[in-house]
């Protein structure tokens, strides 16, 4: 009797782990690889010839190039917010940069809002970011405390990347100061890490890494870039790569991508070894365009024939060079219709069924089904900017895009003949400008203004700030 009864306790022992080990495999690897400041015309799969980025295009080979791929805004910030909840960051007031405020746990992301770790959480993936945080430097807005189990980054906006450089051991004993940030250890977790490598190198040796560590389980990992983002700084042995370009920016800004391209292929190349490439899904995107406009410091990117750059409402602001693969799922191609960074959350949502928060509705879609043919609409009949401080907003509507800009009078593109934004064809169409107009003004009704003071903030608001210190 006692030996039937262990028969029956083994046989739903198994049950159970086989149980768990299904679901487990029937749920797809995550990995978002962002580049910081990087220009749309400065990868191989959109036209690049001076700067080889092999391995970032075999992403777009292997899976699906985007030609029309958005983020939310046109800085780091409040992009990397978006891309993180799902949702446009000015519905919860994240429209500025945050300053670096270790002890300021309301400069960053808010945390009523959810992040795709703590979805993902919930359904047994774990999640690790590294690179590039800039979503509140206080230890409530700390990655484990996000969601994630494993962090290995900075904590702000940018970074330097000799580790001669990092002189200041203490994360939190920098208190807005965003250059002195710059110069901080890495943080492993919540311990600082003296490093010994180039940075960008340091951060791809540990994705490899992570996906050794995690081979076995679903994970996420976030492998957030602060390349090309200055300071521009790299090593000779990436310099040297590039006898022919003579403009001394160019030529380091074009290193520092060479330096990612390399630690993207050391990663596929895990993946491959470890079986895991046909259960993964890869996403390389940038936070934003390139910094290219006359009143952002440039960074020797370039974004092609897109108008203006980094910070603008205009498409070189933030459509931004997009690709993905999913080996044996999604067939290699092009994709034309827009798509948006907040699409990678709700499609990783749909794929691992995690839960959305209540009261939190994503803004994305799940790309499957339109990558795949099953779906012959379009993802988004509309995609959304608006700059609070400067007045300007951006609406696409299809291929017509209507911009906003400080009061002035209204622009309106076509995008498809006039991907240049050069002909302002407003007055021939005055009814599509009232159309795109109702539009926007029925998705401002939804916003709230920013909750808190960022790197550029408004007379008022330094007035303020000053008299609290």
């Amino acid at each position: 009797m006692r030996n039937k009864q262990f028969q029956i306790f083994l046989l739903l022992a198994f049950l159970v782990l086989w149980n768990g080990y299904s679901q487990n495999a029937q749920k797809p690897n995550i990995i978002i690889i962002l580049t910081d400041d990087m220009g749309y015309a400065d990868v191989g799969f959109n036209g690049c010839k001076d700067i080889p980025t092999p391995n970032i295009d075999r992403i777009a080979t292997n899976g699906v190039k985007f030609t029309n791929g958005y983020v939310t805004y046109s800085v780091c910030g409040p992009s990397r917010a978006g891309l993180l909840t799902g949702r446009y960051p000015q519905r919860f007031g994240y429209e500025r940069n945050p300053q670096y405020r270790p002890h300021d746990p309301n400069m960053g992301l808010p945390k009523e809002e959810n992040t795709l770790a703590e979805s993902l959480k919930q359904v047994g993936y774990t999640s690790g970011i590294i690179g590039k945080w800039h979503q509140g430097a206080d230890i409530s807005n700390h990655p484990l405390n996000r969601g994630f189990k494993e962090f290995f980054g900075h904590l702000g906006g940018g970074h330097r990347y000799f580790p001669e450089d990092l002189t200041i051991q203490d994360s939190y004993a920098v208190d807005n100061d965003e250059g002195m940030s710059y110069k901080t250890w890495i943080m492993r977790n919540h311990e600082p890490i003296q490093t010994k490598k180039y940075l960008t190198d340091e951060f791809s040796d540990e994705a490899v890494q992570f996906v050794e560590r995690h081979q076995k389980e679903p994970f996420f990992l976030y492998l957030a870039y602060n390349a090309p983002h200055s300071p521009l700084q790299a090593t000779q042995e990436y310099l040297d790569r590039f006898p022919n370009i003579k403009d001394k920016k160019r030529k380091t800004y074009a290193a520092m991508v060479s330096a990612v391209d390399d630690g993207v292929g050391r990663l596929l190349d895990q993946l491959e070894a470890l079986n895991l490439d046909k259960n993964t899904l890869v996403y390389f995107l940038s936070d934003n365009g390139g910094p290219v406009k006359s009143n952002v410091a440039g960074n020797g990117s370039d974004n092609g024939i897109l108008r203006e750059g980094k910070s603008s409402i205009y498409e070189g602001g933030y459509r931004v060079p997009f690709a993905m693969q999913w080996k044996g799922t999604v067939n290699p191609g092009v994709y034309e219709n827009p798509i948006s960074s907040l699409d990678i959350f709700a499609t990783i949502a749909a794929l691992s069924k995690s839960p959305v928060k209540k009261g939190k509705p994503l803004d994305g879609v799940n790309l499957i089904p339109f990558l795949t043919g099953k779906n012959k609409s379009i993802p988004h009949e509309t995609i959304f900017l608006r700059k609070f401080d400067e007045k300007g907003y951006s609406v696409r509507y299809k291929n017509l895009k209507l911009v906003v800009d400080n009061n002035n009078p209204p622009e309106l593109y076509n995008l498809k003949e006039d991907i240049e934004e050069k002909n302002n064809i407003a007055k021939q169409n005055p009814k599509d400008v009232k159309k795109l107009e109702k539009i926007r003004q029925e998705w401002n009704s939804e916003l709230v203004e920013p909750i808190f003071g960022g790197l550029i903030m408004s007379k008022k608001e330094k007035i303020k700030e000053n008299n609290k210190d």
